[in-house]
């Protein structure tokens, strides 16, 4: 069993998030990935580096304006008089036109929908990275592997088509997912961080080859606020083909792993091939992002609800914020797959074209 990283994911260092209403550090620093390294070596996987593909499979998720922004913004920024070291927008277009300007100001609103995702020197080259790291993981499922773990860092689940958010840059989940599409006809992608894949969702919202579904914290009170609902199913050619499960704050592991169980359950309804788990641990009762109350035992319970799928499995590292119980939670969801084989022969051999 392989675990995709490349060191570079550690470059993107963000030093501030401005949160209610005052600057904090932000919580999703480099030393997370260490943590995540260390328990997937001591779950008896071995660490790969990750082939670089290039921008043509990241721009079949993502709009070239913004990847064209991406790369540029932070030289841009620092060409700014009297700015900070990353680019943190202040202003956002939500009431007027959707004009895109031509100033880096202007533009950082643009394309970014909050102060939580900072761009630094390095972010678009870590963030490159991760989603290599995605790719990688869905390259070696196509080769017939039953089972590869992406250690995405930084997370992707709330980066949109053209749009930074929640941490997040690139959509590493997405991007895989369109990647496994070159051998399966249906694939889905179950999000168990405790925030909504937003950005997911708004990406294959209209599709009926990727299933969305999602169980996290009630986002009446919980980032992302906006999107996450229960009647979020889809539109067009997509409704049906995505399911937000959202719980009320405070959630235990019965309530979690419960709503696991019937999203994979709804991947059967709709004959899903694969299943890409975007692996956010902030579930966890003690994540200082979190609003759950799973404990470490539950993420072993969530594994198996997968492995009960019978299908291959792609583990895209989400959410999870640095702290002693990183390691062993992720441990705990790897701790079935070490023991023992994911099946799902009898799909993969009707998904092929």
């Amino acid at each position: 069993m392989k675990v995709f990283y490349d060191e570079r994911q550690r470059l993107h260092d963000p030093q501030i998030q401005f949160f209610a209403g005052k600057l904090q550090l932000a919580p999703e620093h480099p030393s997370r990935t260490r943590r995540l390294l260390n328990a997937a070596l001591e779950s008896g996987f071995v660490q790969a580096q990750p082939a670089d593909l290039g921008w043509d499979p990241i721009l079949k998720i993502h709009d070239a304006g913004y990847i064209a922004f991406l790369k540029a913004a932070s030289l841009l920024w620092s060409k700014l008089d009297d700015a900070g070291p990353e680019c943190v927008p202040h202003i956002h277009p939500v009431r007027y036109g959707r004009t895109r300007p031509r100033g880096i100001l202007g533009l950082a609103g643009y394309y970014m929908n909050g102060t939580n995702c900072p761009i630094g020197p390095h972010t678009v080259e870590a963030a490159y990275w991760s989603a290599q790291a995605a790719l990688a993981g869905a390259d070696q499922i196509i080769a017939g592997e039953a089972l590869c773990y992406a250690l995405c860092r930084p997370p992707g689940h709330h980066a949109h088509s053209d749009l930074a958010g929640g941490f997040c840059f690139l959509n590493n989940a997405a991007i895989a997912a369109q990647r496994l599409l070159d051998r399966y006809e249906r694939v889905a992608i179950i999000d168990v961080d405790v925030h909504h894949g937003n950005g997911t969702q708004e990406i294959f919202y209209s599709r009926d080859d990727v299933f969305c579904g999602s169980v996290h914290a009630d986002p009446s009170d919980f980032y992302p606020f906006y999107q996450g609902y229960a009647d979020e199913e889809g539109e067009g050619e997509g409704f049906g083909w995505n399911m937000n499960l959202p719980l009320p704050h405070g959630s235990g592991d019965e309530k979690v792993v419960g709503a696991v169980q019937r999203l994979c359950a709804r991947a059967r309804e709709l004959d899903c091939q694969v299943i890409v788990v975007a692996l956010g641990l902030d579930a966890f009762e003690l994540d200082p992002m979190g609003k759950f109350r799973v404990t470490t035992p539950a993420f072993e319970d969530m594994a198996r609800a997968f492995q009960h799928c019978e299908m291959p499995v792609l583990l895209v590292q989400e959410g999870g914020y640095d702290g002693p119980h990183l390691g062993e939670n992720l441990r705990s969801f790897l701790r079935p797959f070490a023991t023992t084989n994911v099946s799902g022969e009898a799909r993969i051999s009707t998904a092929q074209h």
